[in-house]
């Protein structure tokens, strides 16, 4: 098979989704993090652990559920994008987040890697995006809120030293 001029922009998005190259990834990031402090809040931020996790995750997949499903409704930020508890409502939202996290970032590793879509085509119910948009703009999210939860940690006391 032949290369195509997306090939190398598919491959660094699909890499770039999962990667931990200039960052940390976020299974390092919460990797070791004491249950309890899931919920704690830092002195002088808004949001603990757990929020920006669980923001992470509705965002990707808001994002995710924009680029393949035609029926898609926007959701209301900020209310629809960050969870109003700073702790897991249930003993395995946590958990469940970072599954439904990772499943999400395979679906768009999917997306990059598929040849039959063009990365640069505009998404048909969009309002000029395009796919590439869409990926890069995932990146881009993932890696600023990771940072913030390794500033968190710092400040909980809570990030290897």
């Amino acid at each position: 098979m032949s290369q195509t001029p997306n090939d190398p922009l598919r491959a660094l998005l699909h890499s770039s989704l999962a990667w931990q190259d200039a960052h940390a990834s976020l299974d390092s990031a919460v990797a070791g993090l004491p249950a309890k402090l899931r919920g704690a809040v830092a002195p002088g931020l808004p949001w603990s652990i757990w929020q920006i996790l669980e923001h992470m995750r509705r965002a990707q997949h808001d994002i995710l559920d924009f680029c393949v499903n035609p029926a898609y409704k926007e959701l209301h930020f900020p209310d629809d994008y960050w969870p109003k508890s700073a702790e897991p409502e249930t003993p395995n939202a946590w958990d469940e987040c970072i599954t439904s996290f990772k499943s999400d970032i395979a679906a768009l590793q999917d997306i990059a890697a598929d040849t039959s879509r063009d990365l640069f085509e505009k998404i048909p119910h969009g309002s000029g995006q395009t796919y590439a948009r869409e990926l890069v703009l995932v990146v881009d999210h993932n890696a600023y809120h990771v940072g913030q939860i390794v500033a968190v940690r710092r400040l909980l006391g809570a990030w290897p030293s």
